[in-house]
């Protein structure tokens, strides 16, 4: 498959397109979502970034738009969802695979790291949706010939103009046959998808700040601080599309759920890490645990998940919680 290549609208282009309306009628900019194969999404609602450009040498910024209103990442009391956030980044560190790295779009991109450290008061919703920048650098690129294997980003994060966080992302890219070796049987998806678990209750919604049964990942075990990973592959955002094993968006929702379980009160995770040590597959439970390591006079709280699988870690994260303002 040849490299991918996505160019913003240049202003040729736009006023080629604005010449097609009416006198009177004419935009006075064009703003519209990245096309959904260069995020790896199927549904286009599911796409959050509206545009792309080349900064300072090894720099780029991307646009992207938080609605006032979603299904899943919705805001809370007045404040976007942090998760929102990190599935900003993952998009945009795909979008930067594909443009500006020429990796292939059947080439499939795995995190080993995400990290962010964010400002509650930027989280704040408006009348409109949010306007959101990041300004990314790339840092420790490896390429085996002219391919990347493996890139880390730094991202500066703004929204609505106010500085909302600073986050991390290092990914691998692999080809379709590097990857069929790495995955061996689970490579083949209608098979693993074939082998998913029945789906285990949920845990009261409440007790992870969350509305419908649908949308709680954790299920009940006898501990208090342990719970079985709920794996819905009929959900519409955690499951955009089929995949061969549990997403890391899922991995990472199942640790702010258990982090909010483990901590009273509604809280806000202004903090998280997440490590990705291996793929957690669909035939097997995965077993979600939390260790609260630290608590402040101000409410903080700081809590460490492991989930993992046939007794091996799959994903370790460390989150840092305030009472939501």
């Amino acid at each position: 498959m040849p490299s991918a290549t996505l160019t913003p609208y240049s202003r040729d282009r736009r006023d080629a397109i604005s010449s097609r309306f009416a006198d009177g009628n004419r935009p006075s900019a064009l703003t519209t979502t990245v096309p959904r194969e260069y995020v790896h999404r199927t549904a286009v609602s599911e796409v959050f970034l509206t545009n792309w450009r080349r900064g300072t040498a090894d720099n780029w910024v991307v646009s992207a738009q938080w609605p006032r209103a979603h299904c899943f990442y919705g805001p809370v009391n007045g404040l976007h969802d942090p998760l929102i956030l990190i599935e900003t980044i993952r998009q945009a560190g795909i979008l930067l695979s594909h443009v500006a790295h020429r990796v292939p779009l059947d080439h499939p991109i795995i995190w080993q790291r995400v990290r962010y450290d964010l400002s509650p008061q930027a989280l704040r919703t408006a009348q409109e949706p949010a306007e959101v920048e990041l300004h990314i650098s790339d840092h420790d690129m490896v390429h085996r010939g002219k391919r990347l294997i493996s890139a880390r980003q730094e991202f500066r994060i703004v929204c609505d103009g106010a500085d909302l966080a600073s986050a991390m992302l290092d990914y691998s890219c692999h080809s379709p046959a590097v990857y069929r070796r790495l995955r061996g049987k689970y490579s083949d998806l209608a098979l693993a998808n074939s082998r998913t678990l029945p789906l285990p209750e949920a845990v009261p919604p409440r007790l992870v700040a969350r509305e419908r049964d649908r949308d709680v990942v954790l299920s009940p075990t006898d501990r208090p601080d342990r719970w079985q990973l709920r794996v819905d592959t009929s959900h519409p955002v955690l499951f955009d599309h089929p995949v061969d094993h549990a997403p890391g968006m899922l991995m990472v929702e199942a640790a702010r759920q258990a982090a909010q379980a483990a901590t009273p009160g509604l809280t806000l995770p202004i903090s998280m890490e997440c490590t990705f040590e291996r793929y957690a597959e669909l035939d097997a439970p995965c077993w979600v645990e939390t260790r609260t390591t630290a608590r402040a006079d101000d409410g903080r709280r700081q809590v460490e998940v492991g989930v993992e699988q046939h007794g091996k870690p799959v994903v370790s994260a460390q989150i840092t919680s305030v009472p939501t303002p």
